[in-house]
């Protein structure tokens, strides 16, 4: 006599299906944000190679006269020194009109005013993201006398929120001349204040637009 009842179950039940489910979103959350992360800390060193190529670069340009004028985005572009990916997807050295970075913000390169009149040049990233500002600006990008690191600027928009400088001869113990760490803006630091530390970048890349924030840097 055959069994009328089956004690058998086939297929899987609502709530282990609602399980599995569960588990496959908890995965692919935490693989979104190791990717995000991922990819902020790979656009950080990108940039952070950008520039010292960049530096490189205009210093080889002009390494015959060791006098800056005229440097403009344009004039780099058309000799060859920005590296192509920091060109405009679709053009080359012959149709690009402007630079940019790792963030989709504009480079800008132009004269700098340290040292009399060419003696040094500027390189500005815009469009940074708070997060990226901070990384940036907190890098060792050579406070020593050989890297000709004059000084780094963080910007929100058209407005310095905080300078540090390698040289300035209003420097003293005493913060006089201009030179306050605790100015809300445009405060100037001495060499020996280099880099920028972690709760300084925090406040000055504080732009209430998330790509509001902008580092200038100016080499001898």
């Amino acid at each position: 006599m055959s069994s009328i009842y089956k004690n058998e179950q086939s297929g899987r039940s609502m709530v282990e299906m609602l399980g599995v489910l569960a588990i496959i979103g908890v995965l692919s959350i935490g693989g979104i944000s190791g990717y995000s992360k991922a990819m902020a800390k790979y656009r950080v060193n990108k940039t952070l190679d950008q520039i010292s190529m960049l530096v490189m670069n205009i210093r080889s340009l002009f390494s015959a006269s060791v006098d800056y004028t005229g440097l403009n985005d344009q004039t780099a572009i058309q000799m060859g020194i920005i590296p192509r990916d920091m060109l405009p997807s679709g053009t080359t050295e012959t149709t690009a009109t402007q630079i940019m970075n790792a963030y989709q913000g504009g480079v800008f390169l132009a004269t700098g005013s340290s040292g009399g009149a060419g003696r040094s040049f500027t390189v500005q990233y815009s469009g940074l993201t708070r997060e990226a500002c901070v990384a940036i600006a907190t890098a060792d990008w050579g406070s020593q006398a050989g890297s000709g690191l004059v000084r780094i600027s963080v910007k929100q928009g058209d407005t310095t929120k905080r300078k540090k400088v390698t040289f300035s001869s209003a420097c003293d113990a005493a913060g006089t001349g201009g030179n306050n760490p605790t100015a809300a803006n445009g405060g100037n630091f001495c060499m020996n204040d280099m880099p920028i530390t972690l709760a300084e970048a925090a406040v000055s890349c504080a732009s209430t637009q998330d790509i509001g924030n902008a580092i200038e840097w100016e080499y001898y």
